[in-house]
C-alpha cells in the first residue's frame, strides 16, 4: 500500500515539474522575441498554447491531488506535500497568465530597441532564473536554494525601480509614449512572477520544515 502511495507521489512530482518547465518555457519564448528586432507578432500564439496547456496541467494536477487525499487519507509529511503541490500550481497558473500579459502587451509593440535602453532584459533573465530554481529547489527538497530565490526579490524590486526611472528618461527622449509606458507594464508583470517564484520558494520550504520554520532566521 505504502509503495503504491509513494509512486503517486513521484507522479505528482513529475507533472509539477512538466508545468513548471512550460512557464519557464512561456518566458524564454517571451524574452527571445521581445528582445528581438525583427519581432513578427506571433509571439501571442505561442505563448498562448502554452498557457493553454498550463491550464489543462493545472487541473490535471489538482484533481490527482484531491483523488490521492480522498483515497489515502494522508496526514503529517505527507498531507503537507500534497497542500504544498496544489498551492505551486495556483502559483504557477498565474505565471502562465502573466507571461500571455506580456505577449498581449506586445502584440502591438513596436518598438523593442528602445527595450535595450533599460534594464528589462535583466528582469527577464532574474525572474526566469527565480522560475526554473524554485521548481528545481522543490524537486530536490533543496532549502538553501529556495532561499536564494526568496533572496533574489529584493533585487527584482531594485531593478522595477530603476526600470521607473529609465522610463521617464525615455519618455522625455522620445514620442511614443505609449509604447515606452508599456515597457513599465511588462515589468510589473515581471515583478508578479517573480513573487510568485518566492511563493513557490516558500512553499518548498513549508514541505521540508513545516509549519514552525522561519525562512528569515532559519530557525
Amino acid at each position: 500500500m505504502r509503495k503504491k502511495f509513494l509512486e503517486e507521489l513521484n507522479a505528482l512530482n513529475i507533472e509539477l515539474i512538466s508545468m513548471g518547465s512550460m512557464c519557464g518555457e512561456a518566458i524564454a519564448i517571451t524574452i527571445k522575441e521581445t528582445l528581438q528586432n525583427d519581432y513578427d507578432g506571433a509571439l501571442y500564439e505561442k505563448v498562448s498554447k502554452l498557457e493553454d496547456d498550463i491550464d489543462r496541467k493545472e487541473k490535471y494536477i489538482e484533481a490527482l491531488c484531491m483523488k490521492m487525499i480522498y483515497s489515502w487519507q494522508p496526514v503529517a509529511k505527507d498531507l503537507r506535500f500534497i497542500n504544498a503541490i496544489l498551492r505551486m500550481i495556483a502559483d504557477l497558473e498565474r505565471i502562465g497568465d502573466q507571461a500571455l500579459d506580456i505577449a498581449n502587451l506586445l502584440k502591438e509593440f513596436k518598438y523593442t530597441t528602445l527595450i535595450k535602453d533599460t534594464d528589462l532584459p535583466k528582469m527577464f533573465n532574474t525572474v526566469l532564473m527565480m522560475v526554473n530554481e524554485s521548481v528545481r529547489a522543490f524537486v530536490k527538497r533543496d532549502i538553501n536554494l529556495a532561499k536564494e530565490v526568496i533572496a533574489k526579490d529584493n533585487e527584482v524590486d531594485e531593478i522595477f525601480l530603476n526600470i521607473k526611472n529609465q522610463v521617464i528618461i525615455l519618455i522625455e527622449k522620445e514620442d511614443n509614449s505609449r509604447d515606452i509606458v508599456d515597457i513599465l507594464m511588462i515589468a510589473k508583470y515581471l515583478e508578479r512572477i517573480g513573487d510568485h517564484s518566492v511563493n513557490i520558494a516558500e512553499w518548498v520550504v513549508y514541505t521540508v520544515k513545516g509549519d514552525n520554520y522561519d525562512i528569515h532566521t532559519g530557525r
